[in-house]
């Protein structure tokens, strides 16, 4: 597997008054955040994307794919061990998946393999906002003050990692269809018979999220991401700046058994649609993967983490198409006084049916 090279970044530091430049989505520009000065530092908007071939990279992965290429620390939170990198200008006083302040110095082992392409947040940071209040105003058996408690204004934006999976796969199946008759008494039965057939479909950026810091029901919610080669940006350490990103924790062996798993499942789905029966039963399939490849990308989202109670909640908002999915503490008032309410009614309609 050859990776491209990838150019070094600088300090990339405000022209006016020296303060870290962070990525604009509504500008697409680096923006001083303290002072508002456009950075005449330009991120690269075009190249390839690559796909690497699987096989071979799960044999050697070379030495000039690994480190961030720009000066970045790293912390592991002690509460959510989500692993996070900041560039040396940003302050990560808590976690911002968590919200937790248990956070320790975490030692890179050089082992960290560079993404080459990533997706820059185009849903900036107000409509983020935006999007959360009407959620938490949607969420009808939250407690009245969730809004209050859960501080839109604490919304964080994080690149995630993620692994992408292309296969060609062709499948062979065996099972038994069922056609549904009616017996000389009129009951349903099924009669069986042998089927058999093969589907091809070619999977294309399969996600797989390397991601600890994000609860995994969430960020299924709200994919897919756009990764298309004319949405994806080849890496830039610009489109980091002043933005906090997670390390991957899922690495490509790991991750790649997690995307055979996903096609898997998927192929298995298609072959059943394929049989031309009412029912069946005891489906086999045989897959077989061809032209496997991968990439390393780095996917945005807005996201809040709050502490309700005892429990830790989150709420999550794709950075580029604004789907937003989250969870919220369930207003026990609300729900025995939605309990009573349906007891009365139906102490109502009872007596109703009894007086006739």
């Amino acid at each position: 597997m050859q990776l491209s090279e990838l150019t070094a970044s600088k300090k990339l530091a405000c022209p006016a008054c020296g303060g870290e430049a962070q990525w604009n989505p509504a500008k697409k520009a680096l923006v001083c955040a303290f002072c508002g000065t456009e950075s005449p530092y330009e991120v690269k908007t075009s190249g390839e994307i690559v796909e690497h071939d699987l096989v071979a990279a799960l044999k050697a992965i070379p030495k000039d794919a690994r480190g961030w290429q720009d000066e970045r620390r790293s912390v592991r939170c002690q509460h959510c061990q989500a692993i996070s990198t900041f560039t040396a200008a940003q302050q990560g006083k808590a976690c911002d998946f968590c919200g937790s302040t248990s956070l320790v110095p975490f030692e890179e082992t050089g082992d960290i393999i560079r993404p080459e392409s990533l997706l820059p947040f185009e849903v900036n940071e107000p409509s983020a906002r935006d999007k959360l209040r009407q959620w938490y105003k949607s969420r009808f058996w939250a407690p009245n003050n969730l809004g209050g408690k859960a501080l839109t204004d604490t919304v964080k934006g994080v690149y995630l990692p993620y692994w992408t999976f292309d296969a060609d796969v062709n499948a062979s199946y065996r099972a038994e269809g069922g056609e549904y008759y009616q017996n000389q008494k009129g009951e349903r039965e099924v009669r069986w018979f042998p089927v058999s057939g093969q589907v091809q479909h070619f999977f294309d950026d399969t996600l797989v999220c390397g991601s600890k810091g994000v609860h995994p029901s969430l960020v299924e919610a709200v994919e897919p991401f756009p990764t298309s080669s004319e949405r994806l940006k080849p890496y830039d350490p610009g489109y980091l700046s002043g933005w906090t990103v997670e390390r991957y924790q899922l690495d490509l062996v790991a991750s790649a058994q997690r995307g055979r798993e996903r096609m898997t499942d998927a192929i298995q789905q298609m072959c059943a649609q394929d049989i031309r029966a009412d029912t069946h039963r005891n489906l086999q399939v045989s897959p077989s993967f061809d032209r496997q490849t991968f990439k390393h990308v780095l996917l945005p989202i807005w996201m809040v983490g709050y502490r309700y109670g005892a429990k830790d909640y989150q709420v999550v908002v794709n950075g580029a198409t604004g789907q937003v999915a989250g969870e919220y503490p369930k207003s026990w008032v609300k729900i025995a006084l939605a309990v009573i309410a349906a007891l009365v009614v139906l102490y109502i309609f009872m007596s109703l049916q009894g007086g006739r």
